[in-house]
């Protein structure tokens, strides 16, 4: 599929998927959604495919929802517009394979949202997160979700209504980065992570990426018993089978990617 408004390479079992409208700091309009739920899609059923990286063109990750858009929307549309955003971190909860988003420059609403719905975050000192929609008069609503899920109630709460920006230090601290790198090493750190990755089993990344998501949706019991069933069945896999075997006979596994 040819895309218009992001650009897809793929660099040995990496997908680097990027934002592509830099002039209006990747800011997320219809279009730009929609084919990033396809591109997705797209690598996701790719076998040749391990992990994917998330970055932005310009001087920004991503700047949240296209305003312009947005205000010339009827509220069926704005559902459509937002609902859009939605989809993408439903699906990437879903997916087998890591998303790691690589910010630079500014992630803020949508964007702070797109890079807390991705599994693995590595930030650019530069970087500056925020949910502003306090000072816009629309609450960061659906970004919340994804934002308190990877830094927690107090830190989201504060954020979300102070709209407050913070550096890419302090939401190394919180939670909501994993790594933070000099500016020009980004591209390169991300890289590295995820190649680290889609070296590892397809098969436990396949079943434990949708499992570690689905147990957030249960409680305590449900959740230790869901595992106990999921991980008898994963043990079963050729994986398992040449990983154990791995380990006994103290050499390297060869996965079947």
């Amino acid at each position: 599929m040819a895309y218009k408004n992001l650009i897809l390479e793929k660099e040995k079992r990496i997908g680097i998927v990027t934002m592509n409208r830099p002039n209006v700091l990747n800011a997320l309009n219809s279009d730009l959604l929609n084919e990033m739920l396809e591109v997705y899609k797209e690598l996701e059923d790719d076998k040749s495919i391990g992990a994917i990286v998330l970055k932005g063109a310009g001087r920004s990750f991503c700047t949240g929802h296209d305003l312009k858009e947005l205000m010339s929307l009827s509220p069926i549309e704005r559902r459509e517009l937002f609902g859009g955003s939605v989809k993408i971190w439903e699906y990437i909860a879903r997916m087998t394979k890591p998303v790691i988003a690589a910010v630079h420059g500014y992630a803020t609403a949508a964007g702070c949202g797109m890079a807390a719905a991705c599994d693995l975050v590595v930030a650019s000192e530069d970087a500056k997160f925020q949910t502003p929609g306090v000072d816009i008069g629309i609450f960061c609503i659906t970004p919340m979700v994804p934002l308190s899920r990877s830094v927690g109630m107090k830190k989201s709460v504060e954020m979300l209504f102070t709209g407050d920006l913070i550096d890419a230090k302090e939401a190394e601290k919180i939670g909501l980065v994993n790594k933070v790198v000099p500016d020009d090493k980004l591209i390169d750190s991300a890289l590295e992570l995820a190649e680290r990755i889609s070296e590892k089993s397809w098969t436990a990344l396949h079943i434990g990426k949708p499992a570690f998501y689905s147990i957030f949706d249960m409680d305590y019991i449900h959740a230790l018993e869901y595992a106990r069933d999921l991980i008898t069945l994963a043990s079963t896999s050729e994986d398992t089978v040449e990983g154990v075997t791995a380990v006994l006979e103290k050499r390297d596994p060869r996965w079947k990617h």
